[in-house]
């Protein structure tokens, strides 16, 4: 008997011994918690748990301060001993507020939002599996904080604190999205991106500039795909989901599949989604402007307007999407980490919806006016070392090339020539990254970038009736748009309470275009830009106690002209033609912002953030004139000959406001405003809305959660923009507006009232409905071309493995 004793004994000790796998789970559920954060400065070491709840935390061993953080819990300090004297078991307690949680975007690197000046949000994978989003533009928009426009069902673009399109920034795993061809009108390249396979979502407010570089001006939006993840023990680790979902307003049928396969030092995941999206229905109720009481179809070798059988179905609006993405990782020892992504996403056509309500001569103006397939294409290399020596404690190398294809397909009403314009882009990037701890109260991050794009553009006439194709305009000029880049941030912690955080960086920057002149006779068949930037911030954080933060942020930034700004020609209007300007500087904003978040008594949580932003040397749309003529004929019509020049000054200010509030009984009141007011110089001096500013916005919920469910209520709403008030380039676009009681065009305010529920049936498998807009409003977000849904009966199943 002694002999089998001493035999369980020494057992136990060797598993205490050997057992480093931490497993984390609800205190109230005891369901396991994912994506659960591991932090420690001494040693640096970081970790994330898997869908079993577990990591392995080898890497802490001898750390005296270990912070454990996620979305909507306690976050939790422990001590490796303390984790090891528990069995490497603890418990989370759920929280609804949380000042502190883990964010990469400001810095590139794991710390905590506490230690940033500027203002930071995370996008929960809790909230994504509640609201269901179609795709990654209505993603940012459950945030409450970003104003989505849309110009056709295919579409979203961001507008944040009065800023979008090129003068925000994308990133998809820390590898910069923007193009040479970021237009300043009004994007769609974030739908290219697979909601299903984000882990994270983070948005930066403000300009970051320092570690972006250009177009960081008005935020960055940070998106982390799925990473795969290891073994924890000695067998395979095989997690991952499925998902159908339907909704009734746009009869949208989508299916998902991802499947995580890991073993000790090598992971692999792969993941799939397809998306079928009909026409869009809109509500019942609001501006009978919206409605479409006709469209057009082509029969007998001809153009013919259509009565709508149901004019709130937006015909044409409808699309099909399909992702792919696969990840490989292999991790030889604790100090290094190699992952490959390759990722895929292809759309079909989707009809411009916005430009099918145009008439001219009481006619449809367009006999079809489309996108063709919008394909982007990534494989990136991620390598990364976790090693203190002389030059850095962290290195990150990260390679990437990117294939973009986007094309506009249009026909006037009746007109048999059809014009394709094709682009293609490759853009290529490289990363280099450190991070390293000077003392005890100096972090240091510091690294290089290079960016290169190549842009390809052709344009063909195609004869509908006989077949016929020949070469026609290009949108733009054979290009190349180059950026090299080095900077420094350093951190500093006076105290425990108060941080300052100050960095800056130098871009140079290369653009060479080659213009055909075959179809415009412009004065220049070469155009060569060089321009250099520096940049710089300086913020602080004081932290009075662990309940509320004080945050300030001073911040440069700027956007260097692309390939669109300098060589692009496009009708931006009816009767205005945009041509080139190989003429160009960069535009810079200088930034000024103060935030205040504060915790009573763990039940109300209040955060207050408000800014300021100048930009100087704007680029703008201007009249030009092209060998002295300010008109050219253009599309069969003499338009007003414009060009973007560097001719005006803008200034945005606002402020953003949140509120959240733990109430008995599992419920909860949460609500988030925003609002930012912007205006622009006018060629004549005078000065106009800012485009770009969206009205006043956001969102209130009522929740309320138990161990199987989660449900929750609530309002989203925006404000009305006058005629008076609407930005004079918004004031030519009648068709996608309401009309007043004077026959201006004007933007309707609007709210919709929502409800979503999601039910765990078993510990795999949930159940997530939910109806939105119950009371069918007509509404049409702020410069959208398109309405938003109208009432929609949402169906998801999920099963997780």
């Amino acid at each position: 008997m002694k002999k089998y004793i001493l035999l369980w004994a020494f057992l136990v000790f060797t598993q205490v011994l050997f057992a480093q796998v931490i497993t984390i789970t609800d205190e109230e559920s005891e369901q396991t918690l994912d994506l659960v954060t591991l932090m420690s400065a001494e040693p640096k070491a970081f970790a994330t748990t898997n869908a079993k709840g577990q990591a392995d935390i080898s890497n802490f061993k001898g750390a005296e301060k270990i912070e454990i953080r996620t979305l909507g819990y306690t976050t939790l300090y422990r001590s490796f001993n303390e984790l090891e004297s528990a069995g490497f078991k603890i418990e989370m307690t759920a929280s609804n507020f949380s000042i502190e949680q883990v964010v990469v975007s400001a810095t590139r690197w794991n710390q905590s939002a506490s230690k940033v000046p500027a203002k930071v949000i995370s996008i929960s994978s809790n909230s994504v599996a509640l609201q269901n989003p179609q795709t990654a533009a209505d993603l940012l928009s459950i945030s409450g904080k970003v104003f989505i426009q849309k110009s056709q069902q295919g579409g979203g673009s961001p507008m944040i604190r009065g800023f979008a399109t090129n003068r925000l920034l994308y990133t998809v795993d820390g590898v910069r999205m923007n193009t040479a061809i970021f237009r300043g009108g009004n994007l769609q390249n974030v739908i290219s991106l697979d909601p299903f396979a984000i882990e994270r979502t983070e948005v930066l407010f403000g300009p970051d500039a320092v570690i972006y570089g250009s177009d960081a001006i008005g935020g960055v939006m940070s998106f982390q795909t799925l990473v795969p993840e290891f073994s924890v023990d000695e067998k395979t680790y095989i997690s991952g989901k499925a998902v159908t979902r339907y909704a009734t307003a746009n009869n949208e049928k989508t299916a998902h599949f991802d499947v995580n396969v890991g073993w000790k030092k090598w992971a692999f995941i792969s993941s799939i989604s397809s998306n079928d999206y009909g026409d869009l229905k809109q509500g019942s109720h609001g501006p009978d402007e919206f409605l479409r009481p006709f469209y057009v179809k082509r029969q007998d070798s001809m153009d013919v307007v259509v009565t709508n059988e149901d004019p709130k179905v937006q015909t044409p609006s409808g699309y099909t999407q399909i992702n792919m993405m696969q990840k490989v990782r292999f991790k030889p020892n604790q100090h290094w980490d190699f992952q490959y992504g390759f990722h895929y996403s292809e759309t079909s056509d989707y009809s411009r919806y916005d430009r099918q309500l145009r008439t001219r001569n009481g006619l449809p103006r367009y006999g079809e006016w489309k996108y063709g397939p919008q394909i982007w294409m990534m494989n990136n290399l991620n390598i990364s070392q976790h090693k203190e020596t002389v030059l850095y404690d962290q290195m990150a190398l990260r390679l990437a090339i990117q294939n973009f294809d986007e094309s506009r397909i249009s026909r006037n009403f009746n007109d048999e020539t059809r014009e394709t314009r094709v682009e293609k882009v490759y853009a290529y990037s490289g990363n280099l990254d450190f991070t390293k701890k000077l003392g005890d109260k100096n972090n240091l991050f510091y690294g290089l970038e290079v960016v290169y794009d190549d842009v390809r553009s052709s344009g063909t006439d195609t004869n509908i009736d006989t077949g016929v194709s020949v070469v026609g305009p290009a949108r733009y000029p054979y290009a190349t748009w180059v950026s090299y880049a080095a900077y420094i941030s350093d951190q500093f912690e006076i105290s425990d309470q108060f941080l300052l955080q100050g960095g800056i960086r130098y871009n140079y920057l290369k653009l060479d275009a080659e213009f055909d002149t075959t179809f415009y006779p412009f004065p220049f068949e070469t155009a060569k830009l060089q321009n250099d930037a520096l940049t710089g911030n300086i913020g602080m954080v004081y932290r009075p106690s662990h309940d509320w933060v004080i945050s300030a942020n001073l911040a440069t930034a700027f956007r260097a002209p692309n390939v669109d700004d300098v060589g692009k020609v496009f009708d931006s209007e009816p009767g205005a033609v945009v041509i080139p300007n190989p003429d160009l500087e960069s535009e810079y904003a200088y930034n000024a912002d103060l935030g205040i978040a504060k915790v009573f008594n763990n039940a109300v949580k209040v955060d207050v953030s408000a800014y300021y932003t100048l930009l100087k040397n704007a680029m703008v749309r201007r009249d030009f004139k092209l060998n002295g003529q300010d008109s050219i004929m253009y599309d069969g019509e003499l338009s007003q000959v414009q060009a973007i020049q560097n001719a005006a000054e803008a200034k945005v200010y606002g402020i953003q406001a949140g509120i959240e509030v733990k109430l008995p009984a599992g419920f909860g009141f949460s609500s988030d405003f925003n609002y930012q007011k912007g205006e622009e110089e006018l060629e004549d001096g005078t000065t106009s809305p800012s485009r770009h500013a969206a009205p006043w916005f956001g969102v209130s919920r009522l929740s309320f959660k138990t161990q199987k469910l989660n449900m929750m209520m609530y309002v989203d709403y925006s404000g009305e923009v006058t005629f008076e008030n609407l930005a004079e380039e918004e004031k030519g676009k009648p068709e996608i507006y309401a009309i007043d009681d004077n026959g201006d065009p004007y933007a309707a305010g609007w709210y919709t009232l929502n409800f979503k529920a999601n039910y765990r049936l078993t510990d795999k498998i949930s159940l997530t409905g939910g109806l939105e807009n119950i009371t069918d409003r007509r509404y049409r977000p702020y410069s959208s071309g398109i309405s938003g849904a109208g009432r929609n009966l949402i169906l998801s199943l999920r099963a997780q493995f």
